[in-house]
């Protein structure tokens, strides 16, 4: 009797949502694997289609999408995408989201409110992803939605080599804008040699909810270069409100840094006449023309992304690319 010899391989495919589809591209160069064609299109009605040209049978599938706006679109179609796979027999599904939808509402602040970012990952899971990967998230506690292992990237790396080779000459201080944001603080100036930290502290009157009636920095920021850190920049009025208070407090100079840019309007305006002299940011998310301006950096986090996807695949550790 003839015996049959069967040979298994392992294949990695790549697969882009329609929110950013240039993040993957630029993935995939750094992984040498071209993204999946398909055909994706909305009904007159808002449904979305979503079908792929090739067999998924089998694959190491790693799905990415960026969730900007409209945000509830991007994430409807991440889950039909996922659904696709699954049925299609992917072996595995990985959701790579460079930025976690709903990753604000991590909590009950008051009775009879959602946990959104909880929601998100059952979801998710739902839908028929095995694994998530994801960068820097609001909160690590969001970790713990997901029924299954994610992978928790940091920009941190990325972004404080920048301003550390570009002002290496510079006394740094590093600034939260609020004392909740302390610990990112903390890290950052670790990774910058030790720099000191300062905070803004809002003073609030309690005959008048809900508003911060003064301000004061909290470190010696005067006559140094301060950044201002935070994990997302939306509407960006906190962050060019904590710009121009460490200016008054006399800071020399001071920059901006943050992963996620979702330049709600008018953060762009914000940004641009808070007096920072430059705003750094990452993209995780498409940051249009229309909410570009001069002091402007963006550095891609595809090459990250891309090393994080290959350890998976290749059943390494995504916890090296940190070790420092």
């Amino acid at each position: 009797m003839n015996s049959l010899s069967i040979t298994t391989r392992k294949s990695l495919m790549l697969f882009s949502g329609r929110a950013y589809p240039e993040l993957a591209d630029e993935v995939g160069k750094y992984l040498d694997v071209s993204v999946t064609p398909q055909s994706a299109y909305d009904f007159a009605n808002g449904e979305i289609f979503v079908r792929f040209e090739e067999s998924v049978r089998g694959s190491d599938a790693f799905l990415i999408q960026s969730c900007g706006v409209p945000i509830n679109t991007w994430v409807m179609e991440t889950l039909i995408m996922i659904d696709a796979l699954k049925r299609a027999s992917a072996k595995r599904i990985t959701v790579v989201l460079p930025f976690y939808p709903y990753a604000r509402q991590d909590k009950k602040h008051r009775g009879r409110e959602p946990i959104s970012a909880r929601l998100i990952s059952d979801l998710l899971r739902t839908a028929g992803a095995q694994r998530l990967m994801t960068v820097d998230l609001h909160t690590d506690q969001i970790q713990g939605f997901f029924d299954g292992p994610v992978d928790h990237l940091f920009a941190q790396p990325l972004l404080t080599g920048y301003i550390g080779a570009r002002y290496v000459d510079d006394s740094l201080t590093v600034v939260s804008p609020d004392s909740g944001r302390v610990r990112t603080a903390e890290r950052w100036a670790d990774r910058l040699g030790g720099a000191p930290i300062a905070f803004i502290h809002k003073t609030r009157d309690p005959s008048r909810p809900n508003q911060v009636v003064a301000n004061r920095v909290v470190g010696d920021v005067d006559g140094r270069t301060c950044i201002v850190v935070d994990d997302m920049i939306d509407t960006g009025g906190t962050i060019s409100k904590a710009v121009k208070q460490v200016l008054e407090a006399g800071a020399k100079k001071v920059i901006v840094a943050a992963t996620h840019g979702v330049l709600s309007d008018p953060a762009a305006e914000r940004l641009a006449n808070s007096g920072a002299i430059e705003v750094v940011l990452t993209n995780t998310l498409d940051i249009p023309p229309a909410h570009q301006f001069e002091q402007l950096t963006v550095l891609s986090i595809a090459p990250l992304i891309a090393k994080a996807i290959h350890e998976v695949f290749e059943d390494g550790s995504v916890t090296s690319l940190f070790d420092s």
